[in-house]
């Protein structure tokens, strides 16, 4: 036997977090994470389950009965998504253009769905024209989209006129909202998605481990009455509607403490208001962008699809993109990610989310960024 180990007490620097995802979280969600543990179906959690739904309703701007977080990250919110719509031998219509809407086609895939993609290129939304021509060839039983492209910096435009070309083949839609909910104009019901699924971490600043998700009675209505069981057990919304339903019968240990930071996390987005939330978004990110253009760094994303909360900055060509960030991290304290998939090398990736979408941060980040070039290139 092996002496016990000695591991220090935990001090994890404190970083800016302008990357994509975590973002900075607010105190009061840290200190929600602080509060008392009650069991998973105690009356006191039966409560905050209700209200984490009622508030993720006002949200997603939708009235979906079946509306909850999943435990787990936003990928497993995802896979909950395929794993339970898409059955054995369904065609699934998934786009090209970005890192997540390969991450989709894996998941149809593994869900045994027959996959196909509409094209585009990276750093360009869906074209509703492609769309189309995709449906007429494929005849697809789910089509996924993504509505904020974490990888490109891209926001789909039109969304309405694609979930109606779906529907016009009698097809269901499920959107991508991880980096949009919260921070960017996201209508579920108005824009008629069947199913949305998002992450805590990013534009509702809350951390990672209990991701929401939102569906209609119409697709619900398909997976309760699938002729194959859903492959995964955790992640079956047959079983879990059992514990977010009205039953409120056990299924899994919820994660409660990240149950609580959820919460307090939209009761932040709520007070705010949903509608002046989206616009500080855009207000603090156009001061963003504006600063990075005198820098002399150039936005990826065009301006008619361009996604305030995630800003695509193409690397300069004298610039080293692993060393200039490492420089922020270590010498500023500050996070931003490099380029994904296609754009790795390309682009640096710069979050404005949630509460890090503060005009403090991004005056933080330019002098840094400022700084840093200048120190680069001397």
């Amino acid at each position: 036997m092996t002496d016990a180990p000695v591991v220090d007490e935990l001090t994890p620097p404190v970083r800016t977090l302008m990357g994509p995802g975590p973002s900075d979280v607010h105190p009061r969600v840290l200190r929600a994470m602080g509060t008392p543990l009650v069991g998973h179906l105690d009356p006191a959690f039966l409560d905050v389950m209700n209200e984490v739904q009622e508030l993720l309703r006002y949200v997603f701007r939708t009235d979906n009965q079946w509306t909850l977080p999943i435990s787990g990250t936003g990928s497993a919110a995802m896979e909950t998504a395929f794993a339970n719509l898409v059955e054995p031998g369904d065609t699934v219509l998934v786009p090209s253009n970005g890192y997540f809407g390969h991450r989709m086609a894996s998941m149809a895939e593994r869900a045994g769905g027959a996959v196909v993609s509409v094209d585009a290129p990276w750093g360009e939304p869906l074209d509703p024209a492609d769309v189309r021509d995709a449906f007429e060839t494929h005849q697809p039983e789910v089509f996924g989209f993504v509505h904020a492209e974490t990888s490109t910096g891209v926001r789909q435009p039109a969304v309405s006129e694609l979930t109606a070309i779906a529907h016009a083949h009698d097809a269901f839609v499920i959107a991508d909202t991880v980096t949009s909910l919260g921070g960017v104009e996201l209508r579920v019901d108005a824009w008629d998605i069947d199913i949305a699924y998002s992450a805590a971490q990013k534009c509702l600043s809350c951390p990672p481990g209990a991701s929401p998700i939102t569906l209609s009675d119409r697709a619900m209505d398909r997976i309760l009455t699938r002729e194959t069981p859903v492959r995964s057990w955790y992640l079956d919304l047959s079983l879990l509607e059992g514990y977010w339903g009205t039953e409120r019968s056990y299924h899994h240990t919820a994660p409660i403490t990240n149950v609580y930071a959820l919460r307090e996390a939209l009761r932040l987005v709520a007070e705010e208001g949903i509608e002046r939330r989206w616009e500080r978004h855009r207000e603090v990110a156009r001061t963003l962008v504006s600063g990075l253009a005198d820098l002399g760094l150039d936005r990826y994303a065009a301006e008619e699809y361009w996604l305030p909360s995630l800003n695509t900055v193409r690397v300069p060509d004298d610039v080293d993109e692993s060393v200039l960030i490492d420089h922020l991290l270590s010498e500023y304290g500050i996070e931003i990610a490099a380029g994904l998939g296609d754009l790795a090398g390309e682009v640096f990736r710069i979050g404005c989310m949630g509460r890090s979408a503060r005009l403090a941060n991004v005056q933080y980040l330019l002098t840094a960024l400022e700084e840093s070039l200048e120190q680069r290139r001397s």
